[in-house]
């Protein structure tokens, strides 16, 4: 999606809370507080966290007190600095990157300018923070580490069958590796074979799935943004194969993922946005240390069940949302 679209459409979402950019000088004499949003790439889970950021701070009443604007780099990873430093060339208030990549860029273009970062998985292995208590420059925000333990306890439940597990991430996504690297150290204690293929860019995806079929009897992977941009194409061919994909996040099992116990993006993103009103409050960085996300997502997709023949246990159907896409 183009970066023209993206803002069209968050304004449709919140009339009133997103204005074009204007000057520092006028944006200072109105008292409009401008943030700037930006995205490495355009896909279900990444927008659905920059809409409920959008909606919140207008439904918290700060509709005509804050500018927004709306970055997206379009899957090309090198723009995040530019966008980075053209943001603070332009004299934002607060930098909100969404995702490890785009946090990284922030940090890299500016030390004074508040960040708050959102869906950063592994904030302390990025560079970003020291720890989740300790916040001592100028960026914090919302990380959304997974439960990668209590995927594969459901994968038990729902597929006690599935001895091998696929595992295809890109290496190049530290949140990813991180999250590959604790389902490795799952499987090993719980003496589950795991094979892996890591890709480089969504063109990689196909190949990549296809190279594990006959050879494992489900996939994981985690909240990989590359994946998930393109989890039409895997989960075509993982149910033509008959396997099933166990997933990091709801936007995930949405797009034809079995399960997760992982994130939702909707809590994600009211998280992300009363941590920015506090901050737009006059509370320091150093009072809001990194928050991991408050409540993770339940979610079977039936439908996908329904079509690898899975039965559902009765026993869990009432801890789980089920979904039917």
């Amino acid at each position: 999606m183009k970066k023209a679209l993206v803002m069209v459409m968050a304004g449709i979402l919140a009339v009133g809370i997103l204005t074009g950019c204007t000057t520092s000088a006028a944006s200072e004499e109105k008292g409009i507080y401008r943030i700037g949003i930006v995205q490495p790439m355009d896909h279900p889970s990444l927008n659905q966290i920059r809409d409920t950021i959008v909606k919140e701070l207008d439904a918290q009443g700060l509709g005509d007190k804050v500018e927004i604007s709306l970055e997206n780099a379009n899957g090309d990873m090198s723009l995040l600095q530019t966008i980075m430093q053209k943001l603070v060339g332009e004299g934002v208030d607060m930098i909100v990157p969404i995702a490890t990549p785009s946090a990284q860029a922030a940090m890299s273009a500016t030390d004074t300018v508040p960040i708050v970062f959102s869906a950063v998985s592994n904030p302390v292995e990025a560079g970003l923070v020291k720890s989740f208590s300790e916040t001592t420059g100028n960026i914090t925000g919302v990380s959304n580490s997974i439960p990668v333990a209590d995927i594969f306890e459901l994968s038990k439940i729902l597929t006690p069958e599935a001895k091998v597990f696929g595992f295809i991430y890109n290496s190049s996504e530290i949140n990813s590796v991180a999250s590959i690297e604790k389902a490795k150290a799952y499987c090993d204690k719980n003496n589950i074979t795991y094979k892996e293929v890591s890709i480089t860019g969504t063109t990689d995806l196909q190949q990549a799935a296809l190279s594990l079929v006959g050879e494992v009897d489900a996939f994981f992977t985690p909240n990989d943004n590359t994946v998930a941009s393109a989890m039409a194409t895997y989960s075509q061919i993982a149910s033509d194969a008959g396997i099933p994909i166990y997933v990091g996040a709801d936007s995930m099992v949405i797009d034809g993922g079995l399960a997760t116990v992982g994130i939702d993006y909707t809590v994600l993103g009211k998280q992300t946005a009363n941590m920015i009103i506090r901050i737009i409050d006059g509370e320091k960085i150093s009072k809001n240390p990194v928050e991991q996300i408050a409540d993770y997502a339940n979610i079977i997709n039936s439908g996908t069940a329904d079509a690898l023949g899975i039965k559902i246990p009765e026993s869990i159907i009432d801890n789980f949302i089920l979904i039917s896409k």
